[in-house]
């Protein structure tokens, strides 16, 4: 029998008897938009994983229609001239999510269907292990389109996923790639039809749970710790970055223009 660790919030979290841990992002009335109490509540999640005794598989997804939407842009616009401060919050909070997905010793595997989008969305497929996406995904770094920068680890991840053109090309100039095109650019792991994401997930967990952990655990911090280093060095300058950006007029606008569904006027204030 499972067991259910956070049965209500912004997160839900349950684990089998397998050790399989499976942690959804519940706000699907915002497009599981992250603000600060989801990050709180998702890093707390992480961290009750670390702790879990015997855990061989985290799963992460997201309940509705949606992955995750990245920031919560209604409820950054809402903020004003305080959303410098909220921002620094809620990218601290976002990094230590970022560093406990990448240290934890089992295997992470992103389940992906509706948009993956910004630091939440599309930074949190960089940091997963593995990624399973539909064939309806579609995937946006989409921070400088709305007059900020990348965030979740997403300058180091990124590049070394897809190569550093690919990764200038997608930050810089936004386009929202399908899964088709993520799994060319070397960001996911397969692509499967709508109907057979939670099978092909499944697949992929059992093949995770029938081999040993120990094995597991050590290839997985080979691959990433001469990243991961790098990573933890990066996370403090992006989340200066952003707040920095945060507070100009470019930024304003960009969340503005998200909100109304219309193209942004920077100026470069």
């Amino acid at each position: 029998m499972g067991e259910r660790l956070v049965g209500s919030g912004p997160v839900l979290l349950d684990v089998d008897e397998r050790g399989v841990a499976r942690l959804r992002l519940n706000r699907p009335e915002a497009s599981n938009g992250l603000d600060v109490d989801l990050l709180a509540a998702l890093h707390d999640a992480v961290m009750t994983c670390h702790a879990r005794p015997g855990l061989r598989v985290l799963v992460l997804s997201g309940e509705g229609r949606h992955f995750c939407a990245g920031g919560d842009v209604k409820v950054f616009a809402s903020k004003g001239a305080g959303l410098p401060d909220y921002l620094r919050e809620a990218t601290s909070r976002l990094q230590m999510v970022v560093a406990g997905l990448l240290a934890l010793p089992a295997p992470v595997v992103a389940s992906v269907h509706g948009f993956a989008a910004g630091g939440g969305g599309f930074g949190l497929v960089c940091a997963a292990d593995l990624v399973v996406a539909a064939e309806s995904a579609r995937f946006l770094g989409g921070a400088t389109r709305v007059g900020m920068a990348p965030d979740a680890g997403a300058t180091v991840t990124l590049p070394a996923l897809v190569g550093l053109r690919k990764a200038l090309e997608i930050a810089l100039t936004n386009p929202v790639l399908t899964a088709t095109e993520a799994l060319d650019a070397g960001l996911l792991t397969a692509v499967v039809p709508e109907g057979e994401l939670a099978a092909r997930t499944e697949e992929l967990v059992a093949t995770l749970v029938a081999g040993a952990p120990r094995a597991l655990a050590a290839t997985k911090w080979l691959m990433w710790s001469g990243l991961g280093a790098r990573v933890e060095a990066q996370l403090p300058e992006e989340a200066r970055t952003v707040s920095e950006l945060s507070g100009s007029a470019d930024a304003r606008e960009g969340l503005d223009a998200v909100i109304e569904r219309r193209a942004p006027h920077f100026t470069g204030d």
